[in-house]
């Protein structure tokens, strides 16, 4: 008597759950997450004047941003501050702004 196997046939069911691909992709993506560092207001100060040196002499900055457990990096040149809704706006290319609040900056670097 021969075995009748279905082959490869008995793997294609798993395919079909793409909520369990997701799944796994989320958890993946939950373990990079870091948590947002503390800075004290001597960090805060010297960011301050560090932008506000770039800005004053039109000098590209770069700066590292905590978002939703993950930190990114912006660069370019700091185009306004607003004190009132603690934004920056940073020009990172010709005719093209992004908002950046304060209190997600988490590092600053003056790109000569």
């Amino acid at each position: 008597m021969a075995i009748r196997d279905r082959g490869k046939l008995k793997w294609r069911p798993a395919s079909f759950m793409p909520e369990g691909f997701a799944m796994t992709r989320a958890m993946y993506k939950d373990q990079e997450r870091q948590e947002k560092p503390t800075l004290d207001e001597y960090q805060r100060e010297e960011f301050n004047q560090q932008i506000c040196y770039a800005m004053e002499f039109h000098l590209p900055v770069k700066l590292t941003i905590w978002h939703d457990g993950f930190l990114q990096e912006i660069t370019g040149n700091v185009h306004y501050i607003d004190p009132i809704k603690r934004h920056l706006r940073i020009e990172s290319k010709p005719s093209e702004i992004q908002r950046v609040e304060l209190d997600s900056v988490v590092g600053v670097v003056v790109v000569d």
